[in-house]
C-alpha cells in the first residue's frame, strides 16, 4: 500500500449511482430506466399470483441481481483504476443506516432499496486493496449541505437534487460534486489523522 497523494471521493447516490471528486458521474439514467422496467414488470406478474409469474419473478431477481453486480463490477473498476493512476487513495461514506438516514420520496425509496450500496464498496474495497490504494471511510453527515470550497453549512445551499449554490461564498456546482468533494476532504483529514498511528510515516 502506498502513501497516497490526496484522496478521490465517492459520493453514492440515488439518481447518479457514483460521483467522484474529480466530477465523473458514474451510471445514472441508463441502470434507472432499467430498474423502472423491471419494477413495472415485477408489479404485473405479483398481481397475476400463477405459479408461472412467481416463476418469472425469480427469474427477474436473478437477473436484476446480476446486473447491478455487473455494473458495480465497472463503476469499482473505473474508481480504483483512477485512484491508483493518480496516486491517490479513495475516500467512501460510511454506508451504516443509508437507507434509514436517506429522505426520499416513494419513487426514490424505491430505487434505493433496489441498489446494492453495500455491494459497491465491497467491490471497490475488494479491488483497491488487489491494488495497493488505500480506502478510509468519512462520516456522510452533511456532506451535501456543506460547501467544498468554503466549508459553509446549512440545508438551503442544496437547491435541488441536483443543484448546490453557497449561500456563503456563491460557489455553483453539481450537488453530487459538491458532495464527492467534501467526502475527499474528510477521507485526507482521516488520513492523517491514522498517519500518527502507523509505523514509519508522520502526517504531512
Amino acid at each position: 500500500m502506498f502513501e497516497p497523494d490526496g484522496f478521490l471521493g465517492v459520493d453514492l447516490g440515488i439518481v447518479n449511482i457514483a460521483t467522484t471528486s474529480d466530477g465523473q458521474i458514474m451510471a445514472g439514467r441508463r441502470p434507472n430506466r432499467y430498474r423502472q422496467r423491471h419494477r413495472d414488470l415485477r408489479a404485473k406478474l405479483q398481481k397475476k399470483r400463477t405459479k408461472s409469474a412467481k416463476r418469472a419473478l425469480k427469474r427477474l431477481r436473478r437477473r436484476e441481481a446480476l446486473h447491478a453486480a455487473n455494473t458495480n463490477h465497472i463503476i469499482a473498476k473505473k474508481i480504483v483504476a483512477t485512484a491508483e493512476r493518480t496516486s491517490r487513495g479513495i475516500a467512501l461514506e460510511d454506508l451504516g443506516g443509508i437507507r434509514q438516514r436517506v429522505t426520499a420520496g416513494k419513487d426514490q425509496r424505491a430505487r434505493l432499496h433496489s441498489w446494492a450500496f453495500a455491494q459497491l464498496g465491497a467491490f471497490v474495497e475488494y479491488k483497491a486493496r488487489r491494488a495497493g490504494v488505500p480506502v478510509v471511510h468519512v462520516d456522510p453527515r452533511n456532506t451535501s449541505r456543506q460547501c467544498s470550497e468554503c466549508r459553509h453549512t446549512h440545508r438551503s445551499n442544496r437547491v435541488t437534487q441536483a443543484r448546490f449554490v453557497c449561500r456563503s461564498c456563491g460557489t455553483v456546482m453539481h450537488a453530487d460534486h459538491n458532495g464527492s468533494r467534501n467526502i475527499a476532504h474528510r477521507g485526507e483529514a482521516v488520513w492523517k489523522r491514522g498517519a500518527v498511528n502507523r509505523p514509519g510515516t508522520s502526517p504531512r
